[in-house]
């Protein structure tokens, strides 16, 4: 195995929790959780925050990460996918190729992932040559298939139309909902010219505990969070380190 980059991208012009990414989560700056975790990985070669806000770069390196550029503007929209932001960080720091065979993202807003999913998400992608990346999931508590919508008539009926033949929850068919836990590719796959899509790729999954899934875009979701690390529902390893 090569290197592997851990890039955190922590953009500053959140409007819906503004400053979200340095606002404290358990005593400390919600994009440090992500540094820590970073730290405690010893499959990843390189920690770096993509970010245009001075202040998040400041924060960051203070807590250990590295800052070797600001993002440009053009990269730093509210529509902006990530994809882009990857491969800019990318064709900076490695312009020779040679250095990074793989980017791990950590995105600051998923705090709940653990030194381990990224170990074990690793192996995966090295085991299997063909899979491009691998994506973050869990399983939703409840199923898709027993989703509903209201048609034009006012009526309801289902999401999916197979789904009314499932009546046991044992039978029904296992779904994933993508998370932003983690998300683990080939440089190879990153660097293709206008690729901005992730989908397009052939991926594996990594599959994270659900008790574990948190995401960060309000102010009550960061409460929330806040209060399940405080009663321990969620623990976070880089926290009680010594």
């Amino acid at each position: 195995m090569s290197g592997i980059l851990a890039v955190i991208p922590a953009r500053g012009g959140s409007k819906g929790l503004p400053r979200k990414n340095i606002l404290p989560l358990a005593g400390i700056p919600l994009i440090e959780h992500s540094i820590r975790l970073a730290k405690m990985c010893p499959e990843i070669t390189r920690i770096v925050v993509s970010t245009d806000n001075t202040e998040i770069a400041d924060i960051a390196q203070s807590k250990g990460a590295e800052v070797p550029f600001l993002r440009p503007q053009e990269l730093a929209q509210d529509d902006t996918p990530i994809l882009p932001v990857l491969r800019h960080a990318l064709e900076t720091l490695d312009p020779n190729r040679d250095q990074y065979d793989y980017l791990l993202s950590l995105e600051p807003t998923s705090p709940g992932r653990m030194p381990s999913d990224i170990t074990q998400a690793v192996a995966k992608l090295e085991n299997q040559s063909q899979a491009d990346g691998i994506i973050g999931v869990h399983q939703p508590e409840y199923n898709v298939f027993w989703h509903s919508v209201i048609e034009k008539d006012g009526w309801l009926t289902d999401l999916f139309e197979e789904g009314a033949k499932f009546t046991r929850r044992q039978d029904i068919p296992t779904v994933y909902r993508l998370n932003a836990c983690l998300f683990l590719w080939r440089a190879e796959f990153l660097r293709k010219p206008g690729q901005t899509n992730w989908r397009v790729g052939k991926h594996l999954i990594h599959e994270v505990p659900e008790k574990n899934f948190v995401h960060i875009d309000e102010q009550y979701e960061l409460d929330k969070a806040d209060l399940l690390i405080q009663h321990g529902f969620i623990q976070l390893p880089w926290l009680t380190e010594k």
